[in-house]
């Protein structure tokens, strides 16, 4: 009796080599010669370009990410804010009036910034006061 045999099939191209998708991409030449530059600085001399690739991806997503942080982002408004009330009080410096006295000068100001009282409930720049 003959024995019988299983041919594995056949697959096209050549074995995978790693996990994941493979993305191909066009470089312009001085993006190029950066990365290659980047490679020549770097501590492994024998990492492929390739490989650079990946790792400054790598690193330009973990900057990305931690610069993110929430109370940046909570400082950054409050200093547009302040930015904005400074701005606001350096207008209003520009064209008060010269002949008032100085405490009625900071007392416009004062309210100018705030603003009248039937709007200060619904000014997006505050906080509700209610």
């Amino acid at each position: 009796m003959a024995k019988t045999r299983v041919v594995p099939k056949k697959k096209r191209g050549p074995p995978p080599t790693g996990k994941g998708i493979q993305v191909g991409e066009r470089w312009h030449p001085s993006e190029l010669a950066a990365i290659d530059a980047w490679i020549a600085s770097s501590r492994d001399k024998t990492l492929t370009r390739a490989h650079a690739i990946r790792r400054l991806v790598a690193i330009g997503l973990r900057i990305k990410i931690e610069s993110q942080g929430k109370s940046e982002d909570m400082k950054g408004r409050r200093d547009a804010k302040q930015r904005a009330r400074e701005l606001a009080a350096d207008a209003i410096s520009e064209i008060a009036d010269t002949a008032a006295s100085p405490e009625a000068q900071v007392s416009r100001k004062r309210r100018l910034v705030k603003g009248p009282e039937e709007f200060q409930s619904i000014r997006r720049d505050r906080p509700n006061r209610k």
